[in-house]
């Protein structure tokens, strides 16, 4: 992560997503709706490509959960 978002912990990030009214999760599935992932994103990303979820990168995730933190 960048910005504000650098600073928080992973338990943290999980309670933004919460408060932005999303769920958090360590798998990538059908019922995921969005991935935030990095330039070296492995596995979950090359599965969330798969399944068609959208692949987000931490500078826009932060854009959307900003309003939130």
């Amino acid at each position: 992560m960048s910005g504000a978002l650098e600073a928080l912990t992973r338990n943290q990030m999980n309670e933004l997503i919460e408060r932005a009214g999303g769920k958090s999760s360590s798998s990538v599935s059908k019922k995921t709706s969005l991935l935030v992932a990095g330039e070296n994103a492995g596995s979950k990303r090359a599965k969330a490509d798969t399944l068609g979820v959208r692949i987000v990168g931490p500078e826009e995730f932060a854009g959307l959960v900003g309003p939130f933190i």
